[in-house]
């Protein structure tokens, strides 16, 4: 089912133009790696899928996104960016407790109930590969918790406000091997609720977690196909040279 259908996007940023003629299609319940150079236009379609590049006066765009049938510019932004929840490089908890801070979202969205919210809280942190490692310590302050921890916080945070996407900015840049590998097994597990775009400047990373992948260069969709394909025979020359490090 596809559950994002972009077509003939172009999007620019007072006089640069960020991203050109871009269409495809997200498929509901796949990890959607993407790829390409600094300045290839990833981050711009990420923060397309919710609407963040609206937040930058020089914006405009032309073209269509449609969520779920839906022309995106015609859904609430907070009812959008409640189903479309992302999670960005560097970890941005709260100054709040580890478990004040999952609820924030929650409870921003009108629940007051302590039980429902212990229990949507619980859950997020199981789902977010995290719950083991803090349970006995939910009051504390979540700036006591390591980088990778902080990370899974904040996937657990967007989580527990029962998002249909979530949107990955590069989210291991920070963190060492071991968290890395706890966030891709979360990533992994998480597509069996939810469609995940993942934006990572690792492409090992890329063809570890994702079903498909694309490559953007220079603000253009290169290619697009499954992962595995993507990552042994590619269709144009200049994603396998970017795949191979020859440049980026």
């Amino acid at each position: 089912m596809v559950i994002f259908s972009i077509k003939g996007l172009d999007i620019w940023f007072g006089s640069v133009y960020a991203l050109k003629k871009l269409t495809m299609d997200i498929q509901a319940n796949e990890i959607l790696s993407v790829i390409g150079p600094a300045n290839s236009g990833k981050t711009t379609f990420l923060r397309m899928l919710n609407r963040l590049n609206d937040l930058n006066p020089n914006f405009k765009m032309s073209g269509n996104i449609k969520f779920e049938g839906s022309d995106i510019r015609e859904i609430d932004t907070e009812l959008l960016r409640k189903k479309v929840g992302m999670v960005f490089a560097l970890p941005l908890p709260l100054p709040l407790s580890i478990f004040d801070n999952v609820a924030y979202g929650v409870r921003m969205h009108g629940l007051r109930n302590k039980n429902s919210t212990a229990k949507i809280v619980e859950e997020a942190l199981k789902e977010a590969y995290l719950w083991d490692e803090v349970k006995d310590r939910m009051n504390e302050s979540a700036f006591k918790l390591s980088g990778g921890q902080q990370q899974r916080l904040c996937i657990a945070r967007t989580l527990a406000v029962q998002p249909q996407v979530i949107l990955f900015d590069e989210p291991c840049s920070g963190l060492d091997p071991i968290s890395t590998a706890k966030v891709e097994d979360a990533m992994v597990k998480l597509k069996q609720k939810y469609t995940i775009v993942l934006v990572t400047n690792n492409v090992k990373q890329a063809a570890r977690v994702g079903d498909r992948t694309a490559f953007f260069l220079g603000g253009e969709l290169i290619e697009l196909d499954k992962t595995d394909k993507i990552f042994t025979a590619p269709q144009d020359k200049r994603t396998d040279g970017y795949i191979r490090g020859k440049f980026g």
